[in-house]
This record gives structure tokens, C-alpha cells and sequence, in this order.
């Protein structure tokens, strides 16, 4: 893939109104979340669970791409196919999850570093192989007292660009996420200068490896007050910092901006975009969604393990994929909530 192909994927993945399904949850974070729900957690439920998305009629209307676990890219629906080749009939592009997972990072108490560099080359040729045109890889930042450490924000930007690069290598766009963690008692001003410094920390180490901008994707972090700080910040405070921070730290060339859920409810997903995407002013990427749990849960708890209620579960995501595609243009409202319902 040549790098107009990776510009014209990238752009793709960011079109008018559409976002990304992130539907890559490991085994072990799966099986955690069915258990709440008292379904058994086996490879055959958890496929089918990734196929009633896949499958969703209309759903490429509002969802460009699927990121992808790699026990789900290696799996065939319950007719035969594969699942990457369901998503591309559907005109959904598929994406694959590289990393390996935060570890310990060793002299940072508190820290952690994303793994799986060793053997990524390889193991990138035959994703793609296997369908994948994307791939995504997720760096944790915890933010404390005297958290994040300068050694933590260099390993992980540098982790981050040595894979965009591999990637880009191998035909995939990558995606780069960087992700400062709500966890904590920190207000919105604290969240806000630690991702300007983990993005310009990002930025910069991609330059150095020589990623092309223009095919890659950011997925940052919104903005936000963490979970048990006294004081919550509002929607429009929400806002006004992710996008002050974007534009201080993210280079024009981007394509585009798809942000993480990040434990935010899905309603408080959906009016956080909706509201970024309202403000005023330069915009210069294209700024829409790339959720997990936000698009997920309401699926989740209709469906519950059961065949019998598949079209609920699709009519649940695809009643969310609809808000926040919606929210994706600046054009979400509450009424759409019941509206879509009906």
C-alpha cells in the first residue's frame, strides 16, 4: 500500500457522520463483562457477540471501521465466513489491535508501558493478510501527585511511533492512541496540560520516526475532570479544553481526531462530541469517535447471551451508531434519544 492508499483509508475511517467500533476487548475483558451479566463467556458466545454487530443491517452508514481482537479476526461467522470478510461486505473497513498490553514500567512506580514491538513486523504482514487495512495501539497514562514521570511519556511516545512506522511499513494505517485515564481525583486543568504534554510528546517522536501524518489517525483522550474530583467540569467546559488542547498539540496534517470513550458513559460520550463538534472556530481534522463500551453496553444488556434477542442487541447499537454519527456532525440532540428508540 502506497502512501496515497494510506491517506485514502485514513480518510476513510473519518468520513462525514461515520466512526469507528472499537471491538477489541480481550478474552479476559469480555468474559468480565458477560459475567455481570451471568453469560457464559465461551470463543463461540464471544463470536457471537462480535457478530451481531457485524451484521447490524445499515450499520456501515454510521460505523467506517471495526477494530478487532486478534481471537475475533481469526474467526468465521456462525454462516462460514470470515468475520474480517463480513465487515468488508458490509463496506466496513477492518482493523486490528497489535499491542500486547500495559506492563509495569521498571524504575516508575505507579506507571506502566505498552508491549508487543518484538515480532509486530510479522505479525502486522499477516493481519493484513487476513483482511486488516488498520491497526491501533493503546499507551495508559495514569495521572498522580507527581504522575505522569518524563521517562513515561518518552517510552510510550516512542512505543507508539515505532509501530505507527512499522505499520504504515506494512500497509496499515495506524492508529495512535495515547490515553490519559479519568482515574483519580484530578479537575479538568490537570487533565488538560498532562494530554497537551503527552501529545506533544506523541507528535514528536512520530516526526523523528518518520510517520507520515496524513496516513495516520489520532485517538485521544477527551479533556475531562477525573471520576472523584469534587468538581466536574460541563459539557461546554468538556468542549472548549479538548478542543484548546487538540489545537495546541495536534499538527493539521491529520486526518483525523476519533476519540476514545474512556469510561464516559454513553450518553455523556455522545453529548461531549456533539458539543466539540458545535464549537467555533478551526478545525482542521476531521473529529469523530472511536468508542468501545459507549456503543457497546446499551447491545449488551438488551442481548444478554441470547439468540433470541439478536435483533434487540442490533436495534440497541444501532440506535447509538445513529446519535453518535449524529454527534460525529454537530447535529445530536436529546430528542433524538426517544425518537431513534421508537
Amino acid at each position: 500500500m502506497t502512501t496515497v492508499d494510506l491517506e485514502k483509508t485514513a480518510k476513510a475511517l473519518v468520513a462525514d457522520g461515520k466512526g469507528i467500533l472499537a471491538a477489541d476487548e480481550t478474552p479476559g475483558t469480555l468474559t468480565k463483562r458477560f459475567e455481570a451479566l451471568k453469560i457464559q463467556s465461551t470463543t463461540g458466545s464471544r463470536r457471537d457477540y462480535r457478530e451481531m454487530f457485524f451484521t447490524t443491517p445499515g450499520v456501515a452508514q454510521f460505523i467506517s471501521g471495526v477494530i478487532m481482537q486478534d481471537e475475533t479476526i481469526q474467526q468465521k461467522s456462525s454462516a462460514g465466513v470470515p468475520l474480517a470478510d463480513v465487515l468488508s461486505k458490509q463496506g466496513i473497513i477492518p482493523g486490528i489491535k497489535v499491542d500486547t498490553g500495559a506492563k509495569n514500567l521498571a524504575g516508575c512506580p505507579g506507571e506502566t508501558v505498552t508491549e508487543g514491538l518484538d515480532g509486530l513486523r510479522d505479525r502486522l504482514a499477516n493481519y493484513r493478510q487476513m483482511g486488516a487495512r488498520f491497526a491501533k495501539w493503546r499507551a495508559v497514562i495514569h495521572i498522580g501527585d507527581a504522575l505522569p514521570s518524563l521517562t513515561c511519556l518518552n517510552v510510550n511516545a516512542h512505543a507508539l511511533a515505532r509501530y505507527a512506522a512499522l505499520c504504515q511499513e506494512q500497509g496499515l494505517v495506524p492508529i495512535v492512541e495515547p490515553e490519559v485515564l479519568m482515574d483519580g481525583s484530578h479537575g479538568i486543568e490537570r487533565c488538560e496540560e498532562v494530554t497537551r504534554n503527552v501529545l506533544h510528546a506523541t507528535f514528536n517522536a512520530l516526526f523523528v520516526q518518520r510517520v507520515s501524518l496524513e496516513g495516520m489517525l489520532l485517538k485521544p483522550n477527551m479533556v475531562i475532570a477525573a471520576k472523584q474530583s469534587p468538581k466536574q467540569a460541563s459539557i461546554d467546559e468538556v468542549a472548549s479544553a479538548t478542543l484548546r488542547c487538540l489545537r495546541e498539540s495536534a499538527p493539521a496534517s491529520v486526518p483525523g481526531i476519533v476519540f476514545l470513550s474512556g469510561g464516559q458513559d454513553h450518553v455523556s460520550a455522545t453529548l461531549h462530541l456533539n458539543a466539540i463538534n458545535q464549537l467555533a472556530g478551526p478545525k482542521p481534522w476531521k473529529i469523530s469517535f472511536s468508542y468501545g463500551r459507549a456503543l457497546q453496553d446499551e447491545a449488551l444488556q438488551a442481548w444478554v447471551g441470547k439468540q433470541q434477542n439478536m435483533q434487540a442487541g442490533q436495534k440497541a447499537f444501532a440506535h447509538r451508531a445513529r446519535c453518535v454519527s449524529a454527534a460525529a456532525l454537530g447535529k445530536y440532540t436529546n430528542a433524538m434519544e426517544s425518537e431513534l428508540a421508537a
